[in-house]
């Protein structure tokens, strides 16, 4: 069904609909708000998506998207050379950086081995990932994966395919997250912090 406000307006609702957590519902009220509030939102959003548009790039050294290349990440000189966090996505380097929780260089793979979804191997940035590992002085590789199959099988890929190289690997930690009740977690999550527990 067309949208009542013409083919442009439903043009806005159709694109806004394909963004991560908007249906179709959700897209056609900000459609509705951006049209409604044209001066305060939707003419600096256009300008902002413009810019966005023509200034950023992916980081030829990590992965990152910035305005800059190499990216404001890689550019930090105060970062530990030798830790070196392997994340499937952006969103991924961000929430890291976010929680401010390490300060360390970033590998971004573009995704995760999916024989469900015909990702493969050479699909993601994994032969980039060997060659920074090799030339450079990283000493540890964290692999901030997903707890997904997915992820684990990625992370068991990432594996085989630096052995031999003088680092040491490691993943982040699974189990009760911060603030969880026992009661509510599910079975694999009680099993996996089990298996990690720590000393106090």
């Amino acid at each position: 069904m067309a949208s009542p406000g013409g083919p442009e307006i439903e043009r806005l609702i159709q694109l806004l609909a394909r963004l991560p957590g908007l249906g179709p519902r959700s897209a056609r009220r900000a459609a509705l708000q951006l049209v409604k509030r044209r001066e305060s939102l939707l003419a600096p959003l256009a300008e902002a998506m413009q810019l966005v548009n023509e200034r950023v790039k992916v980081c030829t050294v990590c992965g990152n998207v910035d305005t800059r290349d190499p990216c404001i990440v890689c550019q930090d000189t105060g970062r530990d050379p030798s830790v070196l966090v392997v994340v499937g996505d952006v969103a991924d380097l961000w929430a890291l950086e976010r929680a401010g929780a390490i300060r360390a260089q970033y590998h971004v793979l573009g995704g995760v081995i999916s024989a469900l979804d015909g990702i493969r191997p050479d699909d993601l940035n994994l032969a980039s990932l060997h060659e920074r590992v090799a030339d450079s002085a990283v000493q540890e590789v964290i692999l901030a994966l997903n707890a997904t199959v997915d992820g684990q099988t990625t992370a068991h890929y990432i594996t085989s395919l630096l052995e031999g190289l003088p680092v040491r690997i490691t993943r982040l930690a699974h189990g009760v997250p911060v603030g969880g009740e026992l009661d509510y977690l599910d079975d694999g999550t009680l099993a996996a912090a089990i298996r990690q527990r720590g000393a106090i």
